[in-house]
């Protein structure tokens, strides 16, 4: 089976979302798992993400990810990444060409960013946490560091967990609720107390709020559509031991 690459015309520069599909993998991470973090087989992973490599047009080698930790931490890489760990962050910046920023998530936003005129790009990995914090203002003022102009910064968020299947409790309400108390507009009710969240709504708002030229999510939902997407949320749900994680890259 080939791979299926999601793009959005906003962004500038090669790019793509990747769905499940035309990976090594299988079991419960069937498909284009590229988490080595996973329980899956180390060779069949590395195998994966050689296959996005040659999708990105470029040697593995130049495939750059981060251990994510849902932060708000950035790392601006100006090479490939040296072999061994890798740096914990949850967002890259680059403006070194032929180098991939590559984002692993499983119901999370990943957010790929594009200044084409300055040649700055950056990935970012944006759960509820690292958005609360604020990486994606984070990945921006970074991009801007590197050369890149605020207005002209587009964004997109892929595939992510969408808010009829996101539901929390109280007690995560009311942390949105503390940092400010306009989040409510993020939450729709829902029963015994518990409501549904909307991360990706929160995500293009912080996003417009930092004053960047367009911001936009490709429209997918993670969670309902086990047939393209992996998701953490549906893993717990359906008992699994473990999930496999969906990779987004973008590219100079």
């Amino acid at each position: 089976m080939t791979l299926e690459i999601l793009t959005s015309p906003a962004l500038p520069v090669a790019h793509g979302f990747f769905t499940r599909k035309g990976g090594a993998s299988s079991g419960v991470f069937e498909g284009l798992n590229c988490g080595p973090g996973s329980s899956d087989q180390s060779d069949t992973v590395a195998l994966n993400r050689a296959r996005v490599a040659a999708a990105m047009e470029v040697p593995v080698s130049a495939l750059a990810t981060v251990n994510q930790v849902h932060s708000p931490d950035v790392v601006t890489l100006e090479a490939a990444p040296a072999p061994g760990p890798k740096p914990t962050a949850d967002a890259m910046v680059t403006a070194t060409p032929g180098l991939v920023l590559g984002i692993l998530t499983a119901d999370c936003q990943p957010v790929l960013f594009a200044d084409g005129q300055a040649g700055v790009i950056g990935a970012a990995h944006a759960g509820w946490r690292g958005a609360l914090d604020g990486v994606l203002e984070a990945t921006i003022d970074a991009m801007v560091a590197a050369g890149a102009r605020r207005e002209a910064i587009t964004a997109v968020i892929g595939p992510s967990i969408s808010q009829r299947a996101y539901e929390v409790g109280p007690e995560f309400l009311d942390r949105f609720l503390d940092d400010d108390p306009e989040n409510s507009r993020f939450f729709a009710g829902g029963q015994d107390g518990r409501a549904h969240f909307d991360l990706i709504s929160y995500g293009l708002t912080r996003l417009r709020g930092a004053g960047i030229a367009q911001a936009e999510w490709t429209g997918h939902c993670t969670y309902s559509d086990p047939g393209r997407f992996f998701s953490y949320r549906r893993s717990v749900h359906g008992g699994e031991a473990d999930y496999g994680r969906l990779i987004s890259t973008i590219r100079l």
